[in-house]
């Protein structure tokens, strides 16, 4: 599976002449949904979907039951449940979670689905649910209001893929991104940084 990161937690993602997106949100960039056949959306907040970009693109949308999506323009969703197994862009996709993870005491939080990919990849989202099986591929939210370096460690180190992927790193700047990058370097075998637009 080719995997092409995009800014933020955009992920491409190209098997067997499909494509499917996840999480192309307003900081990603416009090229990333080129050709797509599918879309996951984790959750509602506007750095992981945007709702016009997407109401243009005319493919099959899959989100969280229950996410509070713009009303701007119609969107062909199908609304999933946490455990719910389906197929997009032609691969078998399983939900995982539930929620998003908490920002601040008394915040509300929405919902919020991981996704593992032909049994191989997995997105979770804004949430540090681990899948229930094993994946190759994890893909590791970096940095964010609702996190701190060392649960996403220990999440990546607990979920045990060979291979690890940041994602959800846009608002690090050069330092803070060296910073993340070498305690993720030092602490979880098969991390390697993909900075946007970049493909393995």
């Amino acid at each position: 599976m080719r995997i092409t990161k995009y800014t933020h937690s955009c992920v491409r993602l190209e098997h067997d002449g499909v494509v499917l997106v996840i999480d192309p949100g307003t900081w990603s960039e416009p090229r990333a949904l080129v050709g797509a056949d599918a879309v996951l959306v984790s959750h509602e907040h506007t750095d992981h979907i945007d709702v016009l970009r997407l109401a243009g693109l005319g493919v099959p949308v899959f989100a969280p039951e229950g996410a509070a999506l713009p009303n701007l323009a119609p969107l062909p969703v199908t609304r999933v449940r946490p455990g719910e197994r389906f197929t997009a862009a032609g691969l078998d996709i399983t939900a995982v979670g539930g929620r998003h993870a908490t920002i601040h005491a008394g915040q509300p939080d929405c919902p919020n689905l991981g996704y593992v990919v032909a049994d191989t990849l997995y997105h979770p989202g804004d949430s540090l649910v681990p899948p229930d099986q094993p994946v190759r591929t994890l893909l590791v939210p970096a940095q964010a209001s609702w996190l701190k370096l060392t649960e996403a460690i220990d999440f990546a180190v607990g979920v045990g893929a060979p291979e690890v992927l940041p994602i959800h790193d846009a608002q690090l700047n050069e330092r803070g991104l060296a910073s993340v990058n070498g305690w993720f370097g030092e602490t979880v075998a098969g991390y390697r940084y993909l900075a946007p637009g970049e493909t393995r």
